[in-house]
């Protein structure tokens, strides 16, 4: 009977994800075209990508950048609203749905609006920043500012976690700052040392859950710039995508997606390795 229950669920993983997952790795040793047999089977994937092929060093560069510059900023941005919005003061409930508004709204109409507003001749932003005397940039035609604009759109994004911040900020104890202030201790002294180390654990499942999405970044740059300009947002998912539907290298892209899975597998490793200097859990702390 508990197999019998549990059935829906084990058809479906191993129907959408298991063995998916175990074709797309036995055809990364082929040159499958996604039509037909494949007549090759061997190393000559993974040996062209990491000895001959430019494309992905480019694209990995550029998805390595969007997630050193995305993940800190979204983490920061997410901390200080949180913290402000923790506060009890008029107005924090509507704030709070302002600021958690635009994760509700994702997807691709978003980042058309965006495009909008980027717009170098009649976006509204360099149409505001004309008013005060500065000339905007050519934001996704530049690409200098192409992928900085897509990190600042995506700061935009950060609500939800945000809001688990503040839910963290809200299981924090008062005892604790009340004996601070008993020492004498300063704002920033109690959130450096009270705050911050109270919320290693929410930050830590933050910062995992932002690489591992970050790492994928794929509908914004296929979106807005298709990868240009001069491949300025070229990043791993659209070279991935590209690879399979338009050049139909089923092959190839496959071993591209577990070459990303390792790396994933690799940062996610670090990142749990590393936990165990920096997330205290309550039962340590008190």
């Amino acid at each position: 009977m508990f197999y019998l229950f549990i059935a829906p669920w084990i058809i479906g993983f191993c129907a959408f994800t298991f063995f998916p997952m175990l074709f797309s790795l036995v055809t990364s040793f082929t040159d499958w075209s996604g039509l037909g047999l494949p007549t090759k089977f061997g190393l000559d994937n993974y040996i062209q990508i990491f000895t001959a092929d430019k494309s992905f060093v480019t694209a990995l560069k550029n998805t390595l950048v969007y997630v050193g510059v995305s993940v800190p900023l979204n983490m920061t941005v997410s901390v200080i609203l949180a913290v402000l919005l923790n506060q009890r003061m008029p107005g924090t409930n509507f704030f709070r749905a302002v600021f958690y508004l635009p994760t509700i709204c994702t997807g691709v109409a978003l980042y058309i609006a965006w495009m909008y507003l980027y717009n170098g001749d009649t976006g509204y932003i360099n149409v505001l920043l004309s008013k005060i005397g500065i000339e905007g940039p050519r934001w996704l035609a530049d690409y200098k500012t192409a992928l900085p604009s897509i990190i600042l759109m995506d700061m935009f994004g950060c609500g939800t976690s945000m809001t688990i911040v503040l839910a963290g900020l809200q299981d924090i104890p008062k005892d604790y700052y009340e004996a601070c202030e008993l020492d004498g201790a300063s704002g920033l002294q109690k959130f450096v040392h009270i705050t911050i180390p109270m919320l290693s654990p929410v930050l830590f499942f933050n910062i995992l859950m932002a690489i591992i999405k970050s790492v994928q970044i794929f509908t914004q740059p296929y979106v807005m710039t298709e990868g240009g300009p001069a491949r300025a947002t070229f990043v791993y998912g659209l070279y991935l995508y590209n690879t399979a539907f338009s050049y139909t290298k089923f092959g190839y892209a496959s071993a591209l997606a577990w070459i990303l899975f390792v790396i994933l597998i690799a940062i996610s490793l670090v990142v749990f390795g590393t936990s165990k200097f920096w997330v205290f859990y309550r039962e340590e702390v008190d």
